[in-house]
């Protein structure tokens, strides 16, 4: 049941299945890997491909480009792997359509932007939940503040972290579709209920797995910092240890959920 608003955003409907579902794309497709990891580190992922860690096994078709859809194997066990561009439609949309083909375990890994000076370069985030200023997840679930992480990928991520005495900590993230427009007051408001980090696919992703039943947790690094007067870009930093390090935190991690 639709419920009209005069906010379009705001008029979540009930009704599970849409004109277009994920099952309608390529329905002959099927026995995915069962775990998947959402990792938007390029260079992670050219590094895996040219020591020959990866295998093609499928090819998400949009029209701006293809995304290539990897399996990998990590302590005996087969994972998925993609690299989504950035943003909320594209990253969540293809969690759909693999999520419809058998991956519905799910850890995204990737950067963030700080809100907290004190946090440095490279500090380690597992949200427990994400702001919703973003678009995406009011298709998939009633209007709300935020949206939870699932429980069980949390705990499974934080299992890891301890089991390595990998320094992290666990609070909520902001996820915004503009970047451009992270003003100074929204910065403060974000921070004081308690977001360290602000990116741009987390609400989505959380709201996708409450909405079809699925597991999908994060781990962040952060990098640049927007908590001051002015962007700190943080270019001086190497972050390709930390990237490397997170994607296999987050390997481990899916293994557990």
């Amino acid at each position: 049941m639709l419920k009209i608003n005069k906010i379009p955003i705001l008029e979540f409907d009930t009704e599970r299945r849409a004109v277009i579902n994920p099952s309608h794309i390529r329905p002959g497709v099927a026995g995915l890997p069962e775990r998947g990891i959402m990792c938007f580190q390029g260079e992670t992922v050219a590094r895996l491909k040219s020591a020959g860690r990866l295998k093609q096994i499928y090819t998400c078709n949009t029209v701006c480009q293809d995304y290539p859809i990897y399996q990998f194997t990590h302590k005996g066990k087969k994972l998925l792997l993609y690299r989504p561009s950035v943003g909320a439609p594209i990253a969540a949309g293809i969690m759909e359509e693999l999520g419809a083909k058998g991956c519905s375990k799910w850890v995204l890994c990737g950067s963030a932007g700080g809100l907290d000076k004190s946090h440095s370069f490279g500090h380690l985030i597992v949200p427990r939940s994400a702001v919703r200023d973003e678009g995406f997840s009011y298709h998939y679930l009633p209007p709300s503040r935020e949206v939870a992480a699932s429980p069980r990928a949390v705990a499974a991520i934080k299992k890891v972290m301890d089991k390595h005495g990998v320094p992290y900590l666990v609070s909520k993230t902001w996820t915004t579709d503009a970047f451009f427009r992270e003003t100074p007051e929204k910065v403060a408001l974000r921070k004081k209920e308690g977001c360290l980090a602000v990116e741009m696919e987390a609400a989505a992703v959380f709201a996708v797995a409450k909405f079809r039943g699925y597991q999908a947790g994060a781990i962040l690094y952060l990098h640049d910092d927007v908590s001051g007067k002015d962007w700190d870009k943080r270019h001086a930093h190497d972050p390709s240890y930390i990237r490397e390090k997170i994607f296999w935190l987050a390997a481990e991690a899916c293994l557990g959920i």
